[in-house]
């Protein structure tokens, strides 16, 4: 494609400077004042960025959720504490097998669930008596979560854990001395294993064994966490992660990453970080609109504050064998990547071993089957075949580190247009766009158009892109191209664009079941 370069000192000089302020003053956390007009708050939420962490864990796009445990062999989707520990002993156990599968299938991070609401611990802790070391598995002597770890590190695998505060065995639970007792587990988890880089909470919090609720510590958990893992991320009950909410896999049509913090004061910060929030921001994230204009301008602060999407590939989240016809079509799985990944979020697909302590085979295939085909879409994109121009952009600056190029605009508020020539008709139905999110999150609306007896036509039309932005269009056969950014805060950043073509793509049906 032929790129215009930037020619004018100026507009050189201009991009440095806007490109060294972002970078210099790069928060995930900004506060409104009273006195803010909505031009002030609109350039306040173009500024946030997201932290390291934050960046890092968006670039995964696809996890991977392992909940095993004691409901694995009782068909339980919640135990409720009292499950003898004499019922785990998995026979053919082999987390390198999950690992491998999980590779495959282009799954970048594994989460194991080793504490689920029952309170069984799948390694062997000091905290309690109900754990894997008064197991059958190994004689007692096993350790899962401490094999996985080996697993993912032999195979450059991320690895996170889901530790359930909710825990219905545990004596103490409903007393201050459960949040130490919950501490100390944090603590085994996250020193014993090597590096973690997730740490997954949700929220559940029902009665305990003494019928009592506990009043949960999160601001020591969250410490405990930074300074035993301080890369890790904290999610969805945590400052770096949000849940979309729902679990099936779709997100909104909407989705911005810069959000309400109502909850934002100087007081909440850790003391010596002035980049990002360490407490879970306040506010209502479970909304059609969690980050509009309209929501912003009703915020006392805004946060970078980012969504998983998360579903099983199965009905259930552990294994039940009567769901083995009910795994998730590579096809489902396609539709429900669109809808994730491809909606600004991080897919976090579940992913059950079974009592013998293996992934199924028909998962395995289907997880593959998936990959491919998202290789075989992806790998394809139209805009780079011969004889395709770009006759109109922005302007583009390359990026020293990685290699990779951003479109903006000279002004803010103009609309940023891409136009394409080809030489040839091209066949699409699938649009890619991506922000170049380190410097924020900015783009409000976008169209694609194509040329009809000299006239441009609309074929769709969207709101937010965010990190990426997957679009299934009506089948188009098109030779002139345009793909304009309408609305934008502050000057957008694009640093994405593809069109593709999938056959079947009739078989996406877009619904969330």
């Amino acid at each position: 494609m032929n790129i215009r370069p930037i020619t004018t000192r100026k507009i050189i000089v201009s991009a440095f400077m806007l490109c060294f302020y972002c970078l210099v003053n790069a928060q995930n956390y900004i506060e409104i004042k009273p006195d803010d007009d909505e031009k002030e708050i609109v350039k306040k939420a173009a500024s946030v960025k997201p932290t390291q962490r934050q960046l890092n864990w968006q670039k995964l796009e696809v996890t991977g959720f392992l909940h095993f445990g004691i409901n694995t062999f009782t068909g339980k989707e919640w135990g409720d504490g009292s499950e003898s520990p004499s019922l785990f002993n998995p026979s053919k156990l082999d987390t390198d097998q999950w690992v491998k599968v999980a590779k495959k299938a282009g799954i970048n991070l594994l989460i194991l669930t080793a504490k689920h609401h029952d309170g069984f611990c799948l390694w062997p802790t000091q905290t309690t008596e109900y754990s894997i070391k008064n197991a059958p598995y190994l004689d007692g002597k096993g350790d899962i979560l401490k094999s996985l770890a080996e697993s993912c590190k032999k195979f450059d695998m991320k690895i996170g854990v889901y530790l359930s505060p909710w825990d219905r065995n545990a004596k103490s639970y409903g007393s201050e001395a459960y949040n130490e007792m919950f501490r100390n587990q944090l603590t085994e988890v996250l020193s014993q294993y090597g590096k973690i880089d997730e740490v997954w909470f949700d929220g559940a919090n029902g009665e305990g064994p003494n019928g009592k609720k506990q009043e949960y510590d999160w601001s020591s958990y969250y410490n405990l966490i930074r300074k035993l893992q301080p890369d890790a991320v904290i999610a969805v009950m945590g400052p770096d992660v949000r849940w979309v909410g729902t679990e099936t896999g779709y997100g909104r049509e909407t989705e911005w990453s810069v959000v309400p913090a109502n909850n934002l004061d100087q007081n909440n910060i850790a003391a010596g970080s002035q980049q990002q929030m360490n407490i879970k921001p306040a506010g209502d994230m479970q909304n059609k609109d969690v980050g509009s204009r309209d929501k912003i301008l009703k915020a006392k602060g805004l946060v970078w504050y980012p969504a998983e999407t998360d579903v099983s590939i199965r009905p259930g989240w552990f294994y039940h064998a009567h769901e083995d016809s009910k795994v998730k079509s590579k096809e489902k799985l396609l539709d429900i990547y669109f809808h994730s990944v491809g909606k600004n979020g991080v897919l976090l697909l579940n992913i059950p071993p079974t009592k013998e302590g293996l992934i199924h085979q028909i998962d395995e295939t289907n997880l593959i089957e998936w990959k491919n085909l998202r290789d075989q879409i992806f790998g394809n994109n139209v805009l780079h075949h011969k004889g395709v121009k770009l006759l109109k952009d922005g302007n583009r600056k390359s990026l020293k580190n990685d290699g990779t190029g951003i479109w903006t605009t000279k002004k803010e508020n103009q609309e940023l247009i891409f136009e394409y020539e080809s030489t040839k008709d091209l066949t699409f139905n699938i649009l890619q766009l991506g922000e170049f999110i380190k410097w924020g999150q900015r783009v409000e609306k976008f169209e694609i158009q194509v040329k009809k007896n000299n006239n441009w036509e609309s074929i769709a039309n969207g709101t937010t892109i965010g990190y990426k932005r997957i679009m299934v269009l009506p089948t188009t056969v098109s030779n002139h191209i345009r793909i304009k950014i309408t609305q934008s805060r502050l000057n957008p950043f694009v640093d994405k664009i593809g069109l593709y073509h999938y056959e079947d793509i009739a078989k996406l049906d877009g619904k969330a079941h």
